[in-house]
């Protein structure tokens, strides 16, 4: 794309961050506190995203966002080599990385932040990891996360290799193996990222019904992705099942092959379990998991701290809590922690429910 290559040689001109020491705390031109004044930069990227890249809400660009820190960041081998981690490869180098299987559908995300990272005179990469960090703010539930800057742009001859992004229809084992390859994550670090799938969905698996939400709530941050996946799968919300899908027990909802096999899995199935219901354990482990993602190919010290850029976090509504989807009860539940009974919750009243598609963009 000729965009991208004339924003490949701006980056290369265009002033890159570093290790800085934290300046005693300075007031920004909007009369925002800060502990840095270079962290000042990102406040009117933050006024103009809101609006204007993500409407104000926890929509389709949004989860677009989120997606995006995974992808761009996960592209990085401690043992293989290749990858620069989160370095905004997946921007620069796009016409390579779009290619990859695992990267469907990031095109739409790549195409509509492109403009703001050039506007804004931002890496790539750090642009990443600020708008997912800020799409979570919109998504009431979802936790406030940390936001480091100094990112440098990606380095030519060529991006990380193909096969470093976990795929749904990959086994537990492969999955574990790369994710602790990538950034030395945890079984339960593992876990606990997979809560963004809570305001995710699905386009590319079944083309044909893009937009599939992975649980009932998908425009708040809850814990109903760690009950619902726990339950016994009776559908498939299209035609025909995509690669990497497993039946879902709620109409229009798509469950992930790999999210229902990290849900029963003995080195998986106990965490997993405790996320469901508990809202603020789920809120503190995604939160650290999540900023230690934005961290990889990067040291903590070669970057700056702009966290107290990254807004206060929504709230769930008052009427939001954990439950059973409607018809359904606790001999749905497939019990797989062999340590402690799932918890109980309440069946939400009502005829069954089938679940709408998230709005596209």
């Amino acid at each position: 794309m000729a965009f991208f290559a004339v924003l490949l040689a701006a980056l290369a001109v265009q002033q890159v961050y570093g290790a800085s020491t934290p300046r005693r705390r300075a007031t920004c031109a909007g009369g925002q506190q800060v502990t840095n004044a270079e962290c000042c930069a990102w406040f009117p990227v933050l006024e103009d995203i809101v609006p204007n890249l993500f409407g104000g809400e926890c929509g389709d660009d949004a989860h677009g966002a989120l997606r995006l820190t995974f992808h761009d960041a996960i592209g990085f081998s401690r043992t293989g080599g290749g990858g620069g981690g989160a370095d905004g490869s997946i921007i620069v180098f796009n016409d390579t990385e779009l290619t990859y299987l695992a990267n469907a559908g990031l095109d739409d995300t790549i195409d509509a932040e492109a403009p703001f990272i050039a506007k804004h005179n931002v890496t790539p990469g750090d642009f990443i990891q600020f708008a997912g960090a800020v799409s979570l703010t919109l998504c009431p539930g979802a936790p406030r996360t940390g936001f480091f800057m100094g990112r440098a742009p990606p380095e030519a001859p060529a991006p990380g290799p193909d096969g470093l992004v976990p795929e749904p229809f990959d086994n537990v084992t492969n999955i574990l193996n790369r994710m602790f390859d990538a950034g030395a994550f945890s079984p339960e670090e593992v876990v606990a990222l997979l809560a963004s799938h809570s305001v995710a969905g699905a386009d590319t698996i079944d083309p044909t019904i893009p937009g599939t939400p992975f649980d009932s709530s998908p425009s708040i941050m809850d814990t109903q992705i760690f009950i619902e996946v726990q339950l016994k799968g009776t559908l498939f919300p299209g035609p025909d099942p995509g690669n990497g899908e497993a039946m879902s027990a709620v109409a229009g909802e798509m469950r992930l092959e790999s999210d229902g096999l990290i849900a029963r899995d003995e080195r998986t199935s106990c965490f997993w379990q405790e996320m469901a219901g508990n809202q603020s354990r789920m809120q503190e482990q995604f939160a650290a998991a999540f900023l230690k993602l934005g961290m990889i190919g990067h040291s903590e010290s070669s970057l700056i701290d702009c966290s107290d850029v990254i807004p206060d976090a929504t709230p769930l509504p008052d009427n939001a809590g954990p439950h059973l989807p409607p018809t359904l009860d606790q001999a749905d539940i497939q019990q797989a922690c062999a340590t402690a009974a799932f918890p109980t919750f309440p069946v939400l009243p009502g005829p069954a429910e089938t679940v709408p598609a998230i709005p596209q963009s």
